[in-house]
């Protein structure tokens, strides 16, 4: 779907604060509060806008660890792919999952209080899908950049960055 300048602003803005009124969006985006209204339902119906979150920091909730695992399958073949993908989109750990080029099937960012959390995670649920065939692990050392708000048109989206 095309975005105009406006709903790209619009994006931007709630972007970096999505629990804003649609008057504040309105005021900051120089539209008044009936179209801006009518804009947000029409990219919520469209499926520009999915949903509505809070950024939690994982620390203050007990989630220390981060690790980035690398999976291979032992077939590639349509039914693995999606008894994986099933598997692992039940294991609340699993914060993303991409299907891979490259010398893995599969990226998982993965979130654990621990050491000892993440091990039993591999131990008890990741090796446990039928066709995984090899896994590599590594550990984040901290946040160099970690960004939620998608790049869309101007640079107003940029503001959220946060590091």
């Amino acid at each position: 779907m095309p975005l105009d300048q406006m709903d790209s602003r619009i994006l931007a803005e709630l972007q970096n604060d999505g629990r804003m009124t649609n008057q504040q969006l309105s005021d900051r985006i120089g539209l008044s509060p009936s179209p801006c209204l009518r804009r947000v339902k029409q990219l919520e119906a469209d499926g520009v806008i999915t949903r509505y979150v809070a950024l939690i920091e994982p620390t203050r909730v007990n989630l220390g660890v981060t690790a980035f695992v690398r999976v291979r399958l032992d077939q590639q073949d349509d039914l693995r792919l999606s008894i994986f993908e099933e598997a692992v989109a039940a294991f609340p750990e699993v914060m993303e999952c991409y299907l891979m080029t490259g010398d893995a099937d599969y990226q998982l960012r993965v979130i654990v209080k621990d050491l000892h959390a993440f091990e039993e995670f591999l131990r008890r649920k990741l090796t446990k899908i039928p066709g995984v065939s090899q896994l590599t692990t590594s550990f984040a050392l901290r946040p160099v950049i970690y960004k939620t708000a998608l790049p869309i048109g101007d640079r107003v989206a940029d503001r959220g960055a946060a590091s």
